[in-house]
């Protein structure tokens, strides 16, 4: 008796091409290198020479454009993993080059402003698939990124009403093979979801060590010298990369400001407590607060 042998799924793509390898586009590509079944030719491309030179350097991709519209025009699926606030006018440029059939996808974490800036030019032969994995680090470029990024974290994709379910479901399943979980959430759900769980913790770190750095010198050089457990994560996710979390901020203000406006409210709430001795509010914030932090530890998000 000969054993039985379990054929590999087929690639999803033919040819995956991604515009932009930097933390999540490299991801994307190591991912797919090692996966094998998600596309059977791999295409990278970037305005940026010297990134392109890096990614060949790392053999994350079968091939290196700097021009998009080369690689974008013979692809099935193209990922744009540029910053926000240029999706749209990369997505508009690439459009036109892109064969009938093929899907266009993105990774950006805001959803109603990138919809709103490239809806002129979206082509009814073309399937949209907006998408947004929950994952990442202060990190970026293509040395960045690492093939298990994704592993058990979400991806919400906000895919239109008109777009087809079968292009929908690739994409959904391309995550999968990333590792990923998938959920389709409304867009403007999504970006309040985003706005708290994510906009606003960065908005805050950014703040908390401005704030730091304005204090006196001597002051500043003990926070240096003494930082905590907890300062030190607020720094490493002011660490991340300013135009890319500059152009979240400017593409999601709605949302942002308006989850700013209820954490200004309950910071107010709990200084009026601390000033008051309220002892039984102060406790009650702390428990809730780590009763999110087991929720996400049972969960596997922490």
């Amino acid at each position: 008796m000969t054993d039985s042998i379990t054929a590999s799924p087929a690639p999803l793509f033919r040819r995956l091409a991604i515009i932009g390898p930097g933390l999540i586009g490299s991801s994307i590509l190591r991912r797919a290198r090692q996966d094998g079944t998600i596309a059977a030719r791999l295409v990278a491309c970037d305005i940026s020479p010297d990134v392109c030179r890096r990614v060949a350097e790392l053999g994350l991709a079968d091939e290196v454009e700097h021009d998009p519209l080369r690689a974008v025009a013979d692809a099935d699926c193209v990922i744009l993993c540029v910053p926000v606030g240029a999706i749209a006018e990369v997505g508009a440029h690439i459009l036109p080059a892109m064969k009938p059939g093929a899907i266009l996808s993105e990774v950006g974490s805001t959803k109603l402003s990138i919809l709103t800036a490239i809806a002129p030019a979206l082509r009814p032969d073309v399937p949209f698939v907006p998408t947004h994995p929950m994952a990442g680090t202060e990190h970026s470029g293509p040395d960045a990124g690492f093939a298990t990024l994704f592993d058990d974290r979400w991806c919400l994709l906000t895919p239109l009403p008109e777009t087809p379910a079968a292009a929908t479901d690739l994409i959904v399943e391309m995550w999968h093979r990333m590792g990923a979980r998938t959920r389709i959430m409304d867009p403007a759900h999504h970006d309040r979801v985003c706005a708290i769980v994510s906009h606003l913790p960065h908005l805050l770190a950014f703040t908390i060590c401005g704030t730091a750095d304005d204090l006196a010198d001597e002051t500043r050089s003990e926070v240096l010298d003494f930082a905590a457990s907890g300062f030190r994560d607020f720094t490493r996710i002011a660490a991340s990369d300013p135009v890319m979390w500059r152009d979240i901020f400017l593409n999601n203000r709605e949302a942002l400001l308006e989850m700013l406006a209820r954490f200004m409210e309950d910071a107010q709430a709990m200084a009026r407590a601390i000033r008051w001795g309220d002892e039984e509010f102060i406790v009650d914030r702390i428990e809730r607060g780590r009763h999110i932090r087991r929720s996400l530890i049972e969960n596997r998000q922490a």
